[in-house]
């Protein structure tokens, strides 16, 4: 299912510009002089077209520097001043959104533990609402397609029509060289559910650390994202909040030098009828590929037989700790990414089980 929000495209609001959306800045404002030091730098280079700052800093337990306050959004105000450049911060809860609006932001972004909330998204909208502020939507910390849609959903509701998705990764299940796991089979969703919903990727907080970012960036430009918000600060070793992910503007401006923005579409004829024919490979392998899940089924089903005739409950933890180093060995010596093998069968069996326990129960019924 398609849902067309009431939503401006990003042209309407965004300068003119050849480039995608960037919206760069502080992960926090700590100072006067470290804001508008790191924002006349930013914008010296034409690329940017957002200058971001938190002022807020929801923290995950106490005594961590919690922003420098409205006192910031000040500060945010002689930035636009000064540079002419749009303003941005985030808003966690109704009064923060209050303030902004007293305060002229424009642009506004709830991040992801906010998003998880529907009371919190649905007091901010209430807010926030029938201004024409641009109002960007963090995914939610899980990957819960409903709640990111949801967020949306509540905010076009109330009249706001200027919104964009944001991408910031999900709470790792297991420990990865990423803070958070990029999860792209849900932005993927969210484009295919809400097709004219401009969508950004925030590598800064996907990767977590400087050194990775630019892959990020790269793999977001790559999957179709219409722009990035990644962190700079004057002098990211002082930073008081994420120092290890926010760049000095003039290393983000060698960062974006390396990206390459990729056509949505080519022209030539040769070309589309050789991606014509590999894509129909790939159609049929994946034919394949369900056709042997099916068969796989049946043999569970035959399991599950052989284990109610015996007694034997359906989850047993050896066999899958067995099953799941097995198979990692095989993708090993077949070159194929560990993380994706390891998540295919934790869903492969966790699907067998059920097949299993539902396979008895209706035995039992």
């Amino acid at each position: 299912m398609t849902l067309d929000l009431d939503i401006l495209p990003l042209s309407s609001w965004m300068p003119e510009t050849p480039y995608p959306l960037l919206i760069s800045g502080p992960c926090s404002l700590e100072t006067e002089e470290q804001s508008l030091s790191t924002a006349r730098e930013l914008a010296k280079d034409k690329r940017v077209h957002v200058i971001r700052g938190g002022v807020w800093k929801p923290r995950t337990r106490p005594g961590s520097f919690e922003g420098i306050g409205s006192i910031g959004l000040e500060w945010l105000r002689m930035i636009r001043e000064e540079t002419g450049l749009m303003m941005g911060t985030e808003v966690a809860n109704a009064h923060h959104a209050e303030e902004c609006l007293k305060a002229d932001i424009d642009v506004l972004w709830i991040g992801a533990r906010s998003t998880t909330s529907p009371f919190v998204i649905q007091e901010i909208a209430d807010v926030l609402k029938g201004s024409d502020k641009v109002v960007m939507v963090k995914n939610p910390m899980n990957p819960d397609l409903s709640l990111w849609m949801g967020a949306l959903e509540r905010l076009n509701a109330m009249g706001l029509k200027k919104l964009v998705a944001i991408h910031r990764g999900f709470s790792p299940f297991q420990e990865t060289k990423y803070r958070n796991y990029p999860g792209w089979k849900t932005y993927i969703e969210l484009r295919r559910s809400m097709p004219n919903l401009p969508i950004i990727c925030d590598p800064s907080h996907i990767a977590g650390k400087r050194e990775f970012v630019g892959e990020i960036s790269q793999k977001a430009f790559d999957m179709g994202f219409d722009g990035l918000m990644i962190e700079s600060h004057i002098d990211p070793s002082c930073a008081l909040s994420d120092a290890a992910q926010q760049f000095t503007p003039s290393d983000l401006a060698k960062l974006i030098d390396r990206l390459v923005i990729r056509k949505q579409t080519f022209e030539d004829k040769e070309y589309g009828n050789k991606l014509d024919q590999l894509r129909s490979r790939i159609d049929v392998l994946d034919t394949e590929l369900m056709e042997l899940l099916s068969a796989r089924t049946e043999i569970v089903d035959q399991i599950a037989l052989y284990k109610k005739t015996n007694n034997v409950m359906a989850l047993q933890i050896d066999r899958w700790s067995q099953m799941m180093n097995m198979r990692l060995n095989t993708a090993e010596k077949l070159k194929l990414n560990e993380t994706f093998i390891k998540i295919l069968f934790q869903l492969i069996h966790e699907d067998s089980v059920r097949q299993q326990t539902e396979y008895i129960d209706n035995l039992e019924k």
